[in-house]
């Protein structure tokens, strides 16, 4: 469409006209992201007569035609100067209901109205500054409290709550604001509260249905944004001694959504996914409530602690492992979320352990052969990626209770090697984490079969023949010399480098290391 024809339109046309064109316009592009380059002046131009039409009272179909045609301007960031102004912002603002809103809002047009905000502000760092300016975030919090009060529109409440993430994510100073001024905090967890439709059978416990119905899809989504925005709230300064009460409610809340489900696996996995991200925020210290409510049937040798959610976590574990991509971000929260309540927390420890690394029976294969959660933990140990190695590392690490001997006889000093020489604990020993003094019982198959475990591999191998037994001595010595020809050729090239141990069990150049041996040697003998 002729993009002049409509230029001309909004500065001499009425708004029947205008609305004509414009929906003409909108229903073209409505699916356009890539704009012809040649023609962004127009553009600029058709951004500035629209905020110029939505200064004016227009009827509410006008009004909505604009917002959609500047909802999708948007959508290239190099237009956006005559919109990311104090004046094109407040005007959006208003006709979303976020300032002076007019008596009788309509709905449509404030939804149109936070979604260009929501484009705009993604898009213009202009837009961000003078959202700031105009204290965007305050509109945004006062209607969010008239929602969960007087319960607005589903698309008013979900793109008010997108306009909160995304000004929480992009500006510190607006972050500080919501925490601080705003109380924000407290409002998104009235919102979850709400949108969850939780009823608290205790102080932390939220009562949970017999027959639970799944989650519907447009209280999933409102829930969505507001656990994303309440992450960037609780990305720094969650120090349980200002809020404990406040951490341990998000916390109970986090756990009833972890054991309920949405109307679809994929968005059942969404929101758990996202449940843990904000549990990775959560002070240690706080993470007992998660276990701290009413056990059914719990058992005995966790001291009655419920462990569902734990088994929730180990479950939700495993099918990322099974996905086999996107580990960075789908796989290492919930390890690091594991890891960190089993380092602080005994009981959830011991279960997720029993679980995890339960007594060693197989030893023939490999600790990385399998489908056991064992084996598919012990292949990450090796992962190309160094942020998932170590991740899969630290986990049995403290699973192991930081013990180098435990750790090595579930996965093997192979597997083991980069963790322990990042701690520098190849020589053996302990991390520096406090647990119990109680002993691991091993299996009868382990115990016999303990002193032919091979400790590199981490299992029992068979006897491999002897390639020298039938060898002259001659043919043994010259392979000798072969070999260290050709070590002394990889040397010489440093593709690869001769490795020692120190005494704190870290490497270091075979050099130093013999060095420091000596020196220590002869620092020892008496005169």
């Amino acid at each position: 469409m002729d993009l002049n024809i409509i230029l001309s339109n909004l500065e001499t046309g009425n708004e029947e006209e205008i609305e004509t064109l414009l929906r003409e316009f909108n229903r073209e592009n409505c699916r356009t992201f890539t704009f012809d380059q040649k023609e962004e002046d127009k553009r600029k131009k058709l951004c500035a007569g629209l905020v110029r039409v939505l200064e004016r009272d227009g009827s509410p179909c006008c009004q909505t035609a604009c917002l959609e045609a500047l909802r999708i301007l948007s959508r290239d960031k190099r237009v956006l100067g005559p919109v990311a102004t104090q004046e094109g912002m407040l005007v959006l603002a208003r006709r979303g209901c976020l300032r002076e809103a007019p008596d009788t809002p309509h709905e449509r047009v404030a939804v149109e109205a936070l979604k260009c905000l929501c484009n705009v502000v993604f898009n213009s760092q202009e837009a961000q500054q003078v959202s700031a300016d105009i204290r965007l975030a305050a509109g945004l919090c006062a209607q969010l409290r008239t929602s969960a009060a007087c319960g607005l529109s589903h698309e008013v409440s979900l793109f008010s709550l997108r306009l909160l993430f995304l000004l929480s994510a992009l500006r510190t100073d607006v972050r500080a604001l919501l925490q601080h001024e705003l109380k924000a905090v407290d409002l998104l967890v009235e919102i979850l509260e709400h949108t969850l439709s939780i009823k608290w059978a205790g102080k932390y416990e939220a009562a949970m249905d017999p027959d639970p119905k799944p989650l519907p899809l447009e209280e999933n989504e409102r829930a969505m944004e507001a656990l994303k925005a309440l992450f960037n709230l609780t990305l720094c300064d969650t120090r349980e001694e200002d809020g404990a009460h406040q951490l341990r409610l998000i916390t109970a809340i986090m756990r009833h959504l972890l054991m309920i489900k949405t109307q679809t696996e994929d968005k059942t996995e969404e929101a758990h996914s996202h449940a843990i991200n904000l549990l990775s925020n959560i002070p240690v210290s706080c993470l007992d409530v998660l276990i701290n409510v009413q056990s059914q049937g719990g058992l005995e040798e966790y001291n009655g602690k419920n462990m569902d959610v734990i088994q929730v976590l180990l479950d939700f574990m495993e099918k990322r492992i099974d996905k086999g991509s996107n580990y960075k971000e789908g796989l290492t929260p919930v390890l690091s979320l594991l890891t960190e309540s089993s380092r602080h927390h005994r009981e959830i420890r011991k279960y997720i352990k029993s679980q995890v690394l339960p007594p060693l029976k197989d030893v023939k294969n490999r600790p990385e052969v399998g489908t056991t959660v064992r084996n598919k933990l012990v292949r990450l140990m090796t992962h190309v990626d160094t942020g998932v190695k170590q991740s899969a590392a630290e986990f049995l690490f403290v699973l192991c209770k930081e013990s180098v001997d435990n750790l090595l006889k579930y996965t093997g000093y192979g597997n083991a090697a980069g963790l322990l020489a990042a701690r520098g604990l190849l020589a053996g020993g302990r991390g520096e984490g406090q647990y119990s003094d109680e002993e691991d019982s091993d299996t009868e198959e382990y115990k016999s079969a303990k002193p032919f475990i091979n400790p590199i591999t981490g299992h029992v191998e068979e006897p491999m023949p002897n390639p020298i037994e039938e060898m002259t001595e001659e043919q043994k010595e010259y392979e000798a010399q072969k070999l260290v020809n050709m070590f002394d050729k990889l040397s010489r090239q440093q593709i690869i480098r001769p490795m020692g141990v120190r005494r704190d069990g870290t490497l270091a150049p075979l050099a130093e290391a013999v060095q420091q041996c000596s020196a220590d040697s002869c620092s020892s003998d008496s005169d």
